[in-house]
């Protein structure tokens, strides 16, 4: 037989104890949303800058191989697929044209001769218009 002087056993959490854990949580995700934020959009540029020294060296062995790079108008391409005339293309030089496509899903620049050397290797950066800083910033193998 229960004693009438036991309390009642206790299933749930009560409103103030839901509000303060949703304080906490709010509290927290102002703390380090903002943070983790930054960090995602900058990733996208420093991904951006690795993969343009990727296609900048695989555009160097082209060269190595053909004694020349792509022409403005073979394009980036050439380093996926043979063009026409490169006889001692030894390619690919890079695994797919997945390759050629910035972290924004734009595809990057190419010009022979370029601005800054031999070649330019560029993106636009997340608002795909020249010029911009942060995450609109140009990104390029000079």
């Amino acid at each position: 037989m229960k004693n009438r002087t036991e309390s009642p056993q206790r299933n749930g959490f009560t409103l103030l104890e839901l509000l303060v854990v949703l304080a906490i949580l709010g509290l927290l995700y102002a703390i380090v949303g903002p943070q983790v934020i930054r960090y995602l959009s900058s990733s996208k540029s420093q991904t951006a800058q690795v993969q343009v020294k990727n296609i900048d060296a695989a555009a160097k062995l082209l060269r190595l191989d053909v004694g020349r790079y792509p022409t403005t108008q073979e394009g980036l391409n050439a380093l996926v697929t043979q063009p026409q005339g490169m006889t001692s293309w030894r390619g690919p030089y890079l695994p797919n044209a997945a390759a050629l496509t910035d972290p924004w899903g734009q595809p990057y620049r190419y010009g022979a001769p370029g601005k800054h050397g031999e070649i330019d290797i560029y993106t636009y950066g997340s608002d795909n218009a020249e010029g911009g800083d942060g995450e609109s910033k140009d990104l390029g193998n000079w």
